[in-house]
């Protein structure tokens, strides 16, 4: 058992919402339950969710002592209260979200814990009792595909270790089918085209360059790009990874004289434009098995899409 003293910035809060402040792992649905239980009382008495705190007050918390550890990767999910997923589509196996751009998709992207999109999914498979975290030795829900924190699109998200299994290596024998839109400065020329180059990534400065020869530590890059529209000075091109590298896309329209709107990393922030992140969305995906998909065969062949991409309608209409 746990006690806390309610001070003079505390006074007045509701008791539900003390608790969850002072202990951030504690979920709201356990909060709620152990209020009603008599395990989380005021002054040693049973209050309701609502009740109004005083200074002074003590709030005892009959609680396992796991809940006060400092928040960690492993159990960051326990942070998000309510989670917030876009879905494109869900079932048994996996989750496809549609992140939205300015959200990391992991921790070690410089996000705090609780804020990433596995944090957000993984509380909302545990809210719905899709995931046991204590009855699982190893497995956790994970991403499958990786999106720049500020790059918005379609991420894959395994339920199951099967499927994570699978998805992994059908991404790694290139059976999955991705398409992005971006727009770019310029007019490309040819309006249609291929891309092909060299690959380096350099971990320290956090980019990549490209170059036309192979060189150590460098991996291919293809890319195949479609102008569907251009207008004052920019254009809508829709792009399809045949190889998906760091930063592809940015660093290899950049390379070819056509730098991505709102990309200052690989391009230039234009004045004219109110933009300081790259318009790029992974808007598309097909399963296209060549091999057999064990229990993700049902996927073989069905797509998927984001509709609505704010940037297309903004400089596009």
């Amino acid at each position: 058992m746990k006690e806390l003293t309610v001070g003079a910035n505390d006074a007045g809060q509701r008791l539900d919402r003390f608790v969850s402040k002072a202990v951030p792992l504690l979920p709201d649905s356990l909060l709620q339950k152990y209020i009603r239980l008599k395990r989380i009382k005021v002054d040693g008495r049973r209050a309701e969710r609502n009740a109004r705190l005083a200074e002074g007050s003590v709030v005892q918390l009959y609680i396992n002592d796991e809940f006060f550890d400092a928040p960690k990767q492993e159990n960051a999910y326990l942070t998000v209260a309510a989670p917030k997923l876009h879905i494109v589509y869900e079932d048994e196996n996996i989750l496809l979200v549609d992140k939205k751009p300015g959200q990391a998709v992991h921790p070690h992207d410089g996000a705090e814990y609780g804020k990433t999109l596995i944090d957000h999914i993984q509380a909302y498979l545990y809210a719905r009792r899709e995931w046991h975290p204590r009855e699982e030795n190893a497995f956790t829900p994970a991403l499958c595909n990786r999106i720049d924190r500020n790059t918005g699109g379609i991420v894959i998200a395994a339920k199951n270790a099967e499927a994570l299994r699978i998805l992994n290596q059908k991404i790694k024998d290139r059976e999955l089918e991705k398409k992005y839109l971006c727009i770019v400065h310029g007019t490309p020329k040819p309006a249609n085209g291929k891309l092909e180059g060299y690959l380096f990534k350099d971990a320290k400065e956090n980019r990549v360059y490209i170059t036309q020869k192979p060189q150590p530590g460098a991996k291919t890059a293809v890319t195949l790009y479609k102008t569907l529209q251009s207008r004052n000075g920019l254009s809508l091109v829709e792009c399809e990874l045949i190889t998906g590298r760091t930063h592809q896309i940015r660093a290899q329209m950049a390379a070819a004289g056509h730098p991505l709107l709102g990309d200052g990393k690989y391009g230039r922030l234009d004045k004219r434009y109110d933009r300081k992140f790259q318009a790029l969305y992974s808007y598309f995906l097909r399963f296209c098995f060549t091999t057999g998909g064990g229990i993700l065969s049902y996927l073989d062949g069905r797509s998927f899409r984001v509709e609505d991409v704010d940037f297309v309608h903004e400089y596009f209409p």
